[in-house]
């Protein structure tokens, strides 16, 4: 087993252990301090592994990758590196240009406003890129897509209040993705985006030859001390999330049970299932329907579309189902899709990190009973039916 030598909510640790994850690598981690590490070069993190260690945190986050994660051919793996690249000298440094005269962390405000102008201009070039992409490299999660997200975690944490964000709504769109799927979430905790820069206050610096130590006095709390490494210490620890359907009684649907089902059977066996065991007093089935088809152009822009949305949803798998199917083809499409979840309410306004995309859908709650609905969810489910005229393109299924 790896073993990681760093210190507490090290933000440069962040990715290596976001990587891990993803590749289902253990790692045994070890915080120590950064004074006192007596790590090769004194660098952290640092990794030790069998046979040598090593100290570069992108290196590190390489190692602990899969070949998926550092990508599938010899110029994706070059992009993967360009975007590493671009995280650590473009993203890194500017934003704790900005972030630290921003929240009082240093004193350095002469500086402060071309730092902002240099994070916007990088936001805005990330922006422009992530019009048409889910993804920075090919259409899966990479490296490049861990180093990006953590660099920006940050950002969004302390200074891009509301009405910076919605300057760039590609960026936020992607940046939500990200951090909702299950490998960042384990690693980084709820992340609550910042409402309004606030001050913070650095310690004092320890006195050296210190001859004795004062008495320890209750103080109110005050922020980490910014470190050497643009900050890695400066993000506070986030509390795991909670899942919000928690507060709906579970009833007698098992999710976990009719997805097998679905998954291993035909249609004609996994649909009349559905029936059999739906607990229609405790789940509900909602229609949605995406409000502005004459925005959509390109297939595989609408489909991207769903792909996103269902990624920024990930939390929601354990309680909920759905087939959305795309209809038409390029510059004359629809999206509309067949959800079923926990609850009678509508699902999405229960967590903030589920609102990014329903507003983008009317929503109407179905009547198990009815018959019309009962064909809904067979055309849904198998990908097969009238559709009130509509013409099948290609489905996605959120199980």
């Amino acid at each position: 087993m790896s073993k990681l030598f760093t210190t507490e909510n090290n933000l440069r640790a962040y990715k290596a252990l976001i990587a891990a994850k993803y590749s289902g690598k253990s790692v045994n981690t070890q915080n120590v301090d950064k004074d006192k590490s007596n790590t090769q070069f004194n660098k952290i993190p640092t990794l030790e592994v069998t046979g040598g260690s090593l100290f570069d945190s992108s290196a590190i986050a390489y190692y602990l990758a899969n070949a998926q994660l550092r990508g599938e051919n010899e110029l994706a793996q070059a992009q993967v590196l360009q975007w590493i690249c671009f995280a650590d000298n473009d993203i890194l440094p500017a934003a704790f240009a900005w972030i630290l005269p921003a929240t009082g962390l240093s004193n350095q405000k002469q500086t402060l406003d071309q730092a902002k102008n240099d994070t916007k201009k990088v936001l805005k070039s990330l922006n422009d890129y992530l019009l048409t992409r889910t993804y920075l490299v090919g259409e899966t999660i990479t490296l490049a897509d861990i180093s990006v997200a953590v660099a920006l975690l940050p950002l969004f944490q302390n200074v891009l209040e509301p009405a910076l964000r919605e300057q760039y709504l590609n960026v936020n769109r992607y940046f939500n993705t990200l951090i909702n799927q299950k490998e960042f979430a384990s690693v980084l905790g709820k992340v609550e985006l910042c409402d309004a820069v606030k001050k913070l206050t650095a310690p004092d610096a320890k006195k050296k030859n210190q001859k004795a130590e004062k008495p320890k006095e209750a103080k109110p709390a005050k922020a980490p001390e910014p470190v050497d490494d643009a900050g890695d210490d400066l993000i506070p620890a986030q509390p795991k999330p909670k899942d919000p359907f928690e507060k709906f009684p579970k009833g007698k649907f098992d999710f976990d049970d009719f997805k097998r089902f679905y998954s291993n059977n035909p249609e004609d066996k996994s649909i009349p299932y559905f029936w059999e065991k739906f607990d229609k007093e405790h789940y509900s089935i909602w229609y949605g329907e995406y409000k502005y088809p004459k925005e959509l152009t390109q297939v595989f822009m609408s489909c991207n579309l769903i792909s996103g949305m269902f990624q920024r949803l990930d939390r929601m798998r354990k309680n909920a189902f759905s087939s959305m199917i795309l209809f038409g083809e390029d510059n004359n499409s629809t999206i509309s899709g067949v959800w079923v979840w926990r609850g009678h309410e509508l699902a999405f306004p229960l967590a903030d990190d589920w609102t990014v995309d329903y507003q983008s859908y009317d929503w109407k709650k179905l009547d198990a009973d009815d018959e019309k609905t009962k064909t809904m969810v067979k055309e849904y489910f198998s990908w097969e039916g009238n559709f009130d005229g509509k013409k099948f393109n290609q489905g996605k299924i959120f199980k």
